[in-house]
């Protein structure tokens, strides 16, 4: 018995229909808040008695621990565009790093207007990105 198969390679070093496709999953952040929420729901619900015992649980400090529940500190606006944000072929629309900056800038006011500008500022590189591509 002989096998035979077409083998057709794009460029990049995608087979097949799998270039055509963009992989879409739910970006890193959106994880990380919906975690967010988790955790303080176990608080609140008595099953876990605190932070530091989230953070034994998990094997993280508490400074992450941390981290990851000041998430919850953004305004429920801008919580419920992370949680419907995508990553598409793993490019992230916002990194956690500025979430942070944004979850500290005070009023919800104030993080609106910097959420704004952080996405701005993403499209903006991304659109630069696009065209510099497009060139090559």
């Amino acid at each position: 018995m002989v096998l035979v198969s077409t083998i057709v390679r794009r460029r990049r070093g995608t087979w097949g229909d799998e270039a055509a496709k963009p992989t879409r999953q739910p970006s890193r952040v959106a994880r990380l808040l919906a975690l967010a929420h988790h955790l303080q729901r176990a608080v609140d619900s008595g099953v876990v008695a605190n932070r530091a015992t989230i953070a034994r649980a998990f094997g993280l400090t508490r400074a992450r621990v941390t981290q990851v529940l000041d998430l919850l500190l953004l305004s429920p606006d801008i919580q419920e565009l992370v949680l419907a944000s995508e990553a598409i072929n793993s490019v992230e629309a916002i990194r956690e790093r500025d979430l942070r900056a944004i979850c500290r800038s005070g009023t919800w006011e104030t993080q609106r207007k910097r959420f704004g500008e952080q996405r701005d500022a993403a499209s903006s590189s991304h659109a630069v990105d696009a065209r510099r591509a497009a060139r090559e």
